[in-house]
């Protein structure tokens, strides 16, 4: 299968997107001061399924983003 352009542009930077808006999410996790993230320094539910949406989002926005690495440097060769 052959991506265009725009279309191998458009993951590489939702993946981009996804590791800057996770990381930034999982920084303020940790510096959670609500008292949603720990309980007496301990983490809480809240805290392990947020990081694991987290680390499942860093997974699957560098799955997308190397596609469309991919398909931008298979158009480079052709081109």
């Amino acid at each position: 299968m052959k991506l265009s352009r725009p279309v191998s542009w458009f993951l590489l930077a939702f993946g981009v997107w996804s590791w800057v808006i996770w990381i930034t999410f999982v920084k303020n996790l940790v510096k959670d001061g609500s008292g949603l993230a720990f309980d007496d320094g301990r983490p809480t539910a809240y805290f392990w399924v947020h990081l694991l949406l987290a680390v499942v989002s860093f997974v699957l926005g560098t799955v997308v983003g190397a596609i469309g690495l991919r398909g931008l440097r298979a158009l480079r060769r052709t081109s």
